[in-house]
């Protein structure tokens, strides 16, 4: 039963309430707090009895719940303890199939929160035929009749059968030998684009990407729903080829699945969908334009209407894309960074203008975006003294602002503007010498590197090394938080933060961040969990950490070092990669200086009589060992600004938690490579090995 104070007051006897009441009430302010006390004495029974079970203890309890089952704890990651609580809840399940691939392939996921296939590699061995063991599908070679099979040739569906490779799997060696088990796992997540207008060149052709550029169209995961099932290549994020889709087209195409199609309101059936090449021909046109239904071509992210759709059709296309993190705006979940208190607020959709909206505003409030809509428009924003606006997309949409001017942003004293969940190309956002605005903040916003893409997703050479934001006010302070933006130009007298985000200026001796006259020192710069490329000048480095500067002279420059501070006696750079010659205020553990004084070390304590020839030339080789190697570095592409497998170990598990440096910093992959060999000791048969295959 439960008690509260008015509860308690009630049993006591009439005549000592009356009392009380007469004298000030003293007995029911004591029962309050006996009360207080009784609840909480009641909460703590409930979940006594929760933390009995998995499903319902507290994240505490689960290590120790694992540890009656001989469950051996790895790394804590916070943003995976729901997995940790599964593979708990799991592990009898897990043992009574221990050694198998199924189980393999589910502990992976389990651990790593990675989609993962296992492959049992001595099952695609080449070897003769026995008649006790007939194995009709098993040829030496592959059957080039089997075109979708060969769809798969060197992923993690391939079916085709090799020679004997020795060398071992868990050192990244051979994959196809008789102990090796291959776990490959997609690191990229899949984000999704809910009915986005496509981008016409005219009125029969249309890209699926916004920036009017080609795009790999990617598998929308289907869930799996027995352990005891391996996964398929539509349960995984494969991108879609044009084989696959035209084979499978009714796994693929549907409102929930990973295509969709609307033309003027009206969804397409798949029975006019068709599957072919738009790549482009001669005169500016493409291949296999249809003459009726609707074309699409996954591996270009292209599409093409029949003529019978009419003049100016209204296309809305769903479709799925892979990045790494929740971050540079998309469809996720980033509702807790919306400003909570700020009122009045208004909604705009399609059809209506951000400049429209703006005037139904007295000067500040929220400005929500509600679709996935395009806004072609050049906004002029001006916030009242005193007052917060935040320009936001609905949680879950990604809006496009493809700019016809500058985004200017302007305000009175004290004046706050935040812009949240925005796709910003065409143009720079701008903050005139003259505002009086204290603060812009940028959260979960893309600000297109070079401020526009080819239609191969190559930055504009006209604009390549324009930046894409320019604070000329020596009074407004920047924050930037996951977002991915251009090149910044800061007045010296301002400051700015960021975190975990990408300073990308395309090329590393363009202009990272720097005054706005392009030669002198920006604001002061504190900055964690970040990647910039390109060069950066700052008047302070207030605090670095964990950040990647990927940035050089070009030939003749006039910039005395590629990253440098002009106040190098205050502030810090810890567990960073900062190149050599940089002029900066102390360094802690940044690379490659710290791995540099360790060679050093070790080769004077093998040779005190070392000569200072062989210490240059020692710094030279570490120096040219360690620097960060890209996947990709183009803005748009899946695996844009993941740290290759080839990067060095310094820089791949070298921030304070020996988690990677620089953007990714909070996925915590090198933790999740590690727990999932810890896991796999015990669960791997005896006398097989592992290997950890990255699809991306």
């Amino acid at each position: 039963m439960s008690f509260d104070a008015e509860r308690l007051y009630e049993l006591m006897p009439m005549i000592y309430r009356l009392k009380d009441g007469d004298q000030g009430e003293a007995l029911k302010s004591l029962l309050s707090v006996i009360a207080e006390q009784v609840t909480g004495f009641e909460e703590n029974l409930e979940q006594l009895y929760d933390d009995q079970f998995i499903e319902s203890c507290a994240d505490w309890v689960v290590p120790y719940m694992g540890e009656l089952l001989g469950y051996q704890p790895v790394h804590a990651i916070k943003r995976l303890q729901a997995n940790q609580r599964a593979e708990v809840a799991n592990t009898i399940g897990y043992r009574r199939r221990k050694g198998t691939a199924a189980v393999l392939e589910q502990l992976t996921r389990d651990v790593t929160d990675w989609p993962a296939r296992a492959v049992e590699f001595f099952q695609r061995l080449q070897w003769h035929q026995h008649l006790n063991h007939v194995r009709l599908n098993h040829h030496a070679s592959p059957d080039l009749r089997h075109t979708l099979a060969l769809q798969y040739l060197n992923t993690a569906f391939d079916t085709s059968n090799r020679t004997v490779d020795v060398r071992r799997i868990e050192t990244d060696g051979g994959h196809f030998n008789i102990p090796n088990i291959g776990l490959f796992v997609w690191r990229l997540q899949v984000y999704g684009v809910e009915n986005m207008p496509a981008v016409g060149l005219d009125d029969r052709r249309f890209f699926f990407s916004p920036w009017v550029n080609n795009m790999l169209l990617y598998t929308r995961p289907q869930a799996e729903r027995a352990i005891a099932h391996l996964a398929d290549p539509i349960e995984t994020p494969m991108p879609i080829n044009r084989l696959l889709l035209l084979n499978q087209l009714e796994r693929y195409y549907g409102p929930d699945l990973s295509l969709f199609i609307r033309v003027n309101n009206s969804d397409i059936p798949i029975s006019d969908i068709q599957v072919c090449s738009l790549e482009d021909r001669p005169l500016t046109n493409w291949a296999h334009l249809p003459d009726s239904g609707v074309a699409i071509d996954p591996e270009l992210g292209r599409l093409a209407l029949g003529a019978s759709f009419g003049s100016d059709p209204e296309v809305e296309v769903t479709y799925h894309y892979v990045f790494s993190e929740d971050m540079g705006g998309g469809d996720y979940e980033r509702a807790s960074s919306f400003e909570q208190d700020l009122i009045p607020k208004v909604s705009i959709h399609s059809g209506q203008t951000i400049q429209a909206g703006l005037g139904l505003l007295p000067g500040g409030g929220v400005l929500e975006i509600q679709d996935n809509g395009r806004y072609e428009e050049a906004p002029n924003v001006m916030v009242a003294a005193s007052e917060s606006l935040e320009i936001r997309a609905l949680n879950e949409r990604r809006p496009i602002c493809l700019l016809t001017g500058d985004f200017t942003i302007d305000g009175g004293e004290n004046g706050v503007v935040v812009l949240n969940g925005l796709w910003i190309a065409g143009a720079r956002v701008y903050v005139p010498a003259d505002s009086s605005l204290k603060k812009l903040v940028i959260r979960h916003c893309s600000l297109v590197p070079g401020l526009a893409l080819t239609v191969d997703g190559e930055p504009q050479p006209a604009t390549a090394a324009s930046p894409c934001l320019v604070v000329a006010s020596p009074d407004t302070e920047l924050i930037i938080e996951d977002s991915i933006i251009g090149g910044i130009r800061l007045h010296q007298d301002s400051k700015a933060s960021f975190k975990n985000s990408v300073i990308d200026a395309i090329d590393e001796t363009h202009i990272a961040y720097a005054h706005t006259d392009n030669d002198s020192a920006g604001g002061v710069l504190t900055m964690s969990n970040c990647s910039i490329i390109g060069k950066v000048h700052t008047r302070r480095f207030e605090l670095v950490s964990n950040s990647i500067f990927d940035a050089e002279l070009a030939t003749a420059d006039t910039w005395q070092a590629a990253v440098m501070a002009t106040q190098k006696q205050q502030g810090c750079i810890r567990f960073s990669y900062v190149p050599l010659g940089s002029r900066t205020p102390r360094r802690y553990r940044c690379q490659p200086e710290w791995a540099i004084a360790q060679a050093l070390s070790k080769a004077k304590k093998d040779n005190p009589n070392i000569t200072s020839t062989e210490k240059s030339a020692i710094a030279a080789l570490v120096a040219s060992q360690i620097h960060p190697i890209w996947t990709v570095r183009r803005y748009g592409k899946p695996a844009y600004m993941q740290l290759a497998h080839a990067c060095a170990i310094q820089i791949k598990t070298g921030a304070d938690d020996e988690s990677e440096m620089g953007v990714f910093h909070d996925l915590f992959q090198p933790q999740r490579q590690s727990n999932l060999r810890i896991r796999l000791q015990e669960y791997l048969r005896f006398g097989l090995e592992s290997g950890v295959i990255y699809m991306n």
